[in-house]
């Protein structure tokens, strides 16, 4: 189990950090990155899983995407509410 939770806080690291690449939010913080990325991977699981596709399926390349998508999902969101 302990290596289930490092596993996810690594793939939310990675995911968060290259979501906030894509999206020109950098500096945010290891984290924000994180809590971004273990975030993103719900929401794009939901995402993906509401139109048809696979969701977050474990540690893998797919899960990664899916998971990338939804943080930059979040963080899209989050600018429309900033600029509000």
């Amino acid at each position: 189990k302990r290596v289930n939770i490092l596993l996810w806080i690594i793939l939310g690291a990675l995911a968060g950090w290259i979501a906030s690449v894509i999206m020109g939010t950098r500096g945010q913080g290891v984290l924000v990155d994180i809590v971004l990325g273990i975030v993103g991977a719900f929401l794009g699981g939901w995402l993906f899983n509401q139109f048809g596709a696979q969701g977050v399926t474990g540690f893998n390349l797919p899960s990664l995407l899916v998971a990338i998508v939804g943080a930059i999902v979040i963080i899209a969101i989050a600018r429309l509410f900033r600029r509000a």
